[in-house]
């Protein structure tokens, strides 16, 4: 497993990691909570300390506004980033302001990226971005695989640990339907943060 003991995990991202953290606080009832769970009963004597600051509605833009005060000033040893769905999203959208373009996405993520090694040393873990979508033709799906593989890129890049969600939901639309994992395509139900979780924990080299 990548991680040591007695360190900070830092959760950034949209709504997905989000997952209604406030009402259902601090970790909400998403991904992030699931992976807090069986990562707590895996390694008890780790100590980690998990903290999320999944924000809805973001885009990378927003994301960057918000870094120094959720990300810097929290000293993580870990930053876990999973942005892009709503970059891609206005796109298909009424709200087209919102969409962010893949140059500036990848250049904003790297401008991220940057400033957590430089100001505190942090190591990354990145979620790439998915749609819910079976059909490798449709047009979001083509669009979010573009922005993904910006990600992957990046993660290379930076060394950092990359959560391939895409594959992970590809698998999954083997067994079941769209509609079983999401109501929109991008949201995911239970069953979906389950199978993110799972991807994380993969990713990070989870023993299961």
């Amino acid at each position: 497993m990548i991680f040591s003991q007695h360190q900070r995990i830092v959760f950034v991202g949209d709504s997905i990691t989000d997952a209604d953290r406030r009402t259902a606080a601090p970790y909400g009832n998403g991904y992030v909570n699931i992976v807090r769970n069986f990562m707590v009963a895996r390694y008890p004597h780790y100590n980690l300390t998990f903290i999320n600051k999944g924000v809805s509605g973001d885009t990378v833009r927003r994301l960057a506004m918000r870094w120094e005060a959720d990300v810097i000033r929290e000293r993580p040893h870990w930053v876990s980033i999973m942005i892009g769905a709503n970059d891609v999203w206005g796109h298909f959208t009424y709200n087209a302001r919102e969409a962010v373009p893949i140059q500036e996405f990848r250049n904003t993520l790297r401008a991220l990226l940057q400033r957590a090694r430089q100001a505190i040393g942090a190591n990354v873990v990145l979620m790439q971005p998915y749609a819910v979508i079976s059909d490798v033709q449709h047009p979001m799906r083509q669009l979010m695989a573009l922005y993904a593989s910006v990600v992957e890129d990046l993660a290379i890049e930076f060394g950092a640990a990359l959560v391939r969600t895409q594959a992970a939901f590809d698998e999954a639309l083997q067994h079941q339907p769209e509609s079983f994992w999401s109501p929109d395509q991008i949201h995911v139900n239970a069953q979906g943060h389950a199978l993110l979780a799972q991807a994380w924990l993969r990713a990070v080299g989870y023993e299961f």
